[in-house]
């Protein structure tokens, strides 16, 4: 049965394709946003704190400051109204899912960048 629905999905979900990115990595997304009759493009930059999932469930969170509040986004890989993705700064981090930065402020917030 898992096989089955793993088939669909890779059949039958289109795929956008997006730049490789991961934990620690800050990006911009840009996505569509319906409001009444008009949309109109709107993007949220900050920094990736985990991806999970697999195929096309797959979702990713990413954190930014607003004001001196941390504010936490959860986006789904293949949502329609995601446009596309940028990425800024890749992070050098060792775990998949930097839950502790949310913990962290000021200098110690800051993620070492790596060079690829």
């Amino acid at each position: 049965m898992e096989s089955l629905v793993k088939f669909v999905q890779d059949e039958f979900v289109t795929r956008k394709d997006l730049p490789e990115f991961g934990a620690g990595d800050t990006i911009t997304v840009y996505y569509e946003i319906k409001e009444g009759s008009k949309t109109r493009t709107q993007f949220f930059r900050g920094v990736v704190i985990q991806r999970r999932g697999s195929g096309s469930s797959e979702t990713f969170t990413i954190r930014k400051m607003s004001g001196s509040i941390g504010v936490e986004r959860i986006f789904p890989i293949n949502l329609p109204a995601l446009q596309k993705i940028e990425v800024n700064k890749r992070g050098k981090v060792r775990r998949a899912r930097i839950f502790y930065f949310r913990g962290l402020t000021g200098k110690k917030a800051r993620i070492k960048e790596s060079r690829h």
